[in-house]
């Protein structure tokens, strides 16, 4: 099948940053279902570098447990349904087939030998996780995922964990956060869907990222004049949404990785963003792996940001 011309929207502009002290907080806002998957003109790259990892690196981007089976299957509906409604220029759905036009990729939906939550990752941006509840314990735990663009973490080393031992590495998560996402994932309704941000910078543009810089003071080729290039935005729109059939929490994590320089024109952005790490506590500067890149980013974005009130 080959692919039609017709144009991609350009990807979004989000700026989550805060300035003032660093407080770790859900952050949540309700999430219109119409906006679920976000689809723009890096879709056919992406999609590349999820088939990419998919074949070279499987046993590393994918997994599922057992009890994922049903959420897996409800997923994929989900996003069969979804798709050929929401872009229907991109993707189009004939008997048990779905295409995409914008990779020429033709998926079958029945009786394929594939894990429909691997297939599910391989139609969107989004990296997929799947949370279940244990009837022994009453926690969410992740019971599949398909996360090809990781943010520093192994999914090896998290299936099958709750909430609170995933995010055990999170700097002041059990004191803040632990007791309220436990309660968000236990009353989350199906019909009320949300969405949050987070942010990063990175010194590496890849969106396959499950190991973190050796050591906190790691070295780098960073400099005050390079860092413009030499640094990436790391943003994550993630979306939470209970499924009805299933009862299982369906989280979608997007990955948008960018230069720092994309904020060379934009002095306002670069001083909200300098404020924002600005007000990072030691805890989270090294959480992130930011101590031996943050100089550099400040006086790169301080630059920026006067030069724009000149």
């Amino acid at each position: 099948m080959s692919t039609h011309s017709f144009e991609l929207p350009p990807a979004k502009e989000y700026a989550p940053y805060q300035p003032g002290p660093f407080r770790l907080a859900m952050d949540l806002h309700p999430l219109n279902l119409a906006e679920w998957i976000e689809v723009d003109e890096h879709l056919p790259a992406e999609l590349a570098e999820k088939q990419r990892l998919l074949a070279e690196r499987h046993h590393e981007v994918f997994a599922a447990l057992p009890e994922a089976a049903a959420g897996a299957a409800e997923t994929l509906a989900l996003l069969v349904d979804h798709l050929p409604a929401r872009f229907p220029q991109v993707y189009q759905l004939e008997g048990d087939r779905l295409h995409n036009r914008a990779t020429a990729e033709t998926w079958p939906l029945a009786g394929g030998r594939m894990h429909p939550l691997e297939l599910a990752g391989r139609l969107v941006q989004e990296d997929l996780c799947l949370m279940g509840r244990d009837p022994a314990s009453g926690l969410y735990r992740l019971t599949g995922a398909c996360l090809c663009f990781p943010s520093r973490w192994r999914l090896a080393e998290k299936l099958g964990k709750p909430l609170d031992a995933i995010h055990g590495p999170v700097p002041g998560y059990a004191a803040a956060l632990g007791a309220p996402m436990n309660r968000l994932f236990e009353r989350l309704k199906s019909h009320k869907p949300v969405w949050r941000l987070n942010w990063s910078v990175v010194d590496d543009p890849a969106l396959f990222q499950p190991i973190a810089p050796a050591g906190p003071d790691y070295a780098t080729n960073v400099t005050a004049a390079n860092a413009g290039d030499k640094l990436w935005l790391r943003l994550e729109r993630q979306t939470l949404r209970r499924l009805a059939a299933s009862n299982d929490i369906l989280f979608t994590i997007r990955i948008y990785s960018r230069p720092l320089s994309v904020l060379a024109g934009q002095p306002e952005r670069a001083a909200q963003l300098a404020a924002a790490i600005r007000g990072l506590n030691e805890e989270m500067r090294l959480y992130k792996s930011m101590r031996p890149i943050i100089g550099a980013a400040l006086a790169w974005l301080d630059r920026t940001a006067a030069a724009g009130c000149g």
